[in-house]
């Protein structure tokens, strides 16, 4: 079987190239795929349609249209990771895991120790916590090549 496997999230360190590489060095069975990660892109996204002079809707239009591939990617994923940084607090991560959740849809988290409480009711509908992307690595091979 072929993984679809979304990474969501922070989008300020290099921590989806590390899963990919890993998942690379390995040769599992997954294809990645994730939101728009060029921040003034994503903020721009509804801009096609016409900027609005209203901070408020151009974000309510860009987030529409960020939505579209948002959802489309966590309904037909496999498996998701989000990951939750210590620099900025990610509303659109916890979002998405409110949404694999609410899909059924299994998801691991990653993120350090120093944020568990904030997040413990996203971890608790996890089916895994991971402090590295190695461990998620780790995770992924266990699933895809054992399954």
């Amino acid at each position: 079987m072929h993984w679809t496997i979304y990474l969501s999230g922070e989008i300020h360190t290099d921590w989806r190239d590390q899963i990919r590489a890993g998942a690379e060095a390995r040769d599992l069975p997954v294809t990645f795929v994730s939101p728009v990660t060029d921040h003034p892109a994503s903020d721009a996204a509804g801009d096609v349609l016409g900027k609005p002079d209203n901070g408020f809707w151009r974000d309510h239009q860009s987030s529409k249209v960020n939505g579209i591939r948002t959802k489309s990617l966590i309904e037909n994923c496999d498996i998701a990771i989000i990951r939750f940084g210590d620099q900025y607090k990610q509303w659109n991560a916890a979002f998405d895991a409110g949404y694999c959740a609410a899909l059924g849809r299994p998801y691991i988290t990653l993120h350090g120790e120093d944020i568990v409480h904030p997040l413990k009711e996203v971890d608790a509908s996890a089916m895994a916590w991971a402090q590295s992307p190695e461990q998620v690595v780790d995770v992924l091979e266990y699933v895809t090549i054992k399954a």
